[in-house]
C-alpha cells in the first residue's frame, strides 16, 4: 500500500480527485494538506475561511495538515517552506503526494521536480481527462461547490453555487473547470462527506495582485500581464 498525503484545495477538483482516490485500495490518504494564507487565515488563492477548511477535513475524516506562508512568498521562500514540509512527509514514510490537477503542464513538471527533491512521487487522478467530462461526472456523483474567487471578468458568478446551467452560461474561452486559474471553489457536499458543510455567503471583495509568484497560485497569466485583479465571496460557516 502507498502512504500519501492529498494536496487539499478545498475545491471542486480536489474533491473528484479524493473521491477517486478512495475508490483505490492500493492508496492509504495520511493526511490532507492545504497552503494557508498565515495573515487572513485562509486558504491560500482560494480565499475560504479556515474554519470551514477543517468543518471539510471533519466530514471527510482525514487529518488535516495546514502548511502556513506568508500572504504573498517569494519563490525561493515557498520552495524552502515546501521542502521543510515534504522532507517532514518523507520521513514519516509517505511516499507519494496527490494533486488535483488536470492539464497545466508547466504546473505539474514543477511539482514532480519539487517532489524528486526528497524521493517523493506524485499521483494525478484527474491528468489529461476531458474537463467537460469531470464536471459532469462531478454533478452525477451528486456534489455541491460554490465559486469563492473568480478573475475580474467573471464578478457575475462570484459568490454562486456551480449548475449546468451556470457551466453553460461561461465565455467560451473559460475552462468549465477553471483549470486557468479562471475561478476557484469551496466543495460543501458530495460522497466524501459525512455531513454537509452548512455556509452562507457574506460580503464580496475585489484585489488586485502583482503577478503570482510562486508556481503553487494555480493562476495562468500572460508573461507581460504585471497585476491581475480578482473578486472574493466570503463564505461563512453557517
Amino acid at each position: 500500500m502507498q502512504k500519501c498525503i492529498f494536496n487539499w484545495s478545498g475545491g471542486k477538483d480536489s474533491a473528484l480527485a479524493l473521491y477517486h482516490c478512495l475508490q483505490n485500495p492500493e492508496l492509504e490518504i495520511k493526511y490532507l494538506v492545504t497552503t494557508i494564507n498565515d495573515a487572513a487565515d485562509r486558504i491560500s488563492m482560494h480565499g475560504v475561511r479556515t474554519e470551514l477548511l477543517i468543518k471539510q477535513a471533519e466530514s471527510i475524516g482525514i487529518p488535516l495538515y495546514q502548511i502556513r506562508l506568508p500572504e504573498m512568498p517569494g519563490m525561493s521562500e515557498y520552495d524552502a517552506a515546501m521542502l521543510q514540509h515534504l522532507t517532514h512527509f518523507k520521513n514519516e514514510g509517505i511516499t507519494h503526494s496527490i494533486f488535483g490537477d488536470i492539464f497545466l503542464e508547466d504546473l505539474k513538471a514543477y511539482r514532480d521536480t519539487r517532489l524528486s527533491e526528497v524521493g517523493l512521487q506524485g499521483i494525478y487522478p484527474l491528468w489529461k481527462r476531458d474537463t467537460n467530462e469531470l464536471i459532469n461526472e462531478f454533478f452525477s456523483l451528486g456534489f455541491g461547490t460554490v465559486i469563492a474567487c473568480t478573475q475580474e471578468r467573471l464578478e457575475r458568478i462570484v459568490g454562486k453555487e456551480i449548475s449546468p446551467e451556470l457551466i453553460n452560461a461561461l465565455p467560451d474561452d473559460v475552462d468549465v473547470c477553471g483549470e486557468n486559474g479562471e475561478f476557484h471553489t469551496f466543495t460543501f457536499k458530495g460522497p466524501i462527506f459525512k455531513s454537509e458543510i452548512k455556509y452562507k455567503t457574506g460580503v464580496r471583495i475585489f484585489k488586485e495582485y502583482e503577478a503570482p509568484k510562486n508556481a503553487d497560485d494555480s493562476c495562468v497569466l500572460p508573461t507581460d500581464q504585471k497585476r491581475s485583479g480578482f473578486w472574493y465571496c466570503d463564505l461563512i460557516p453557517a
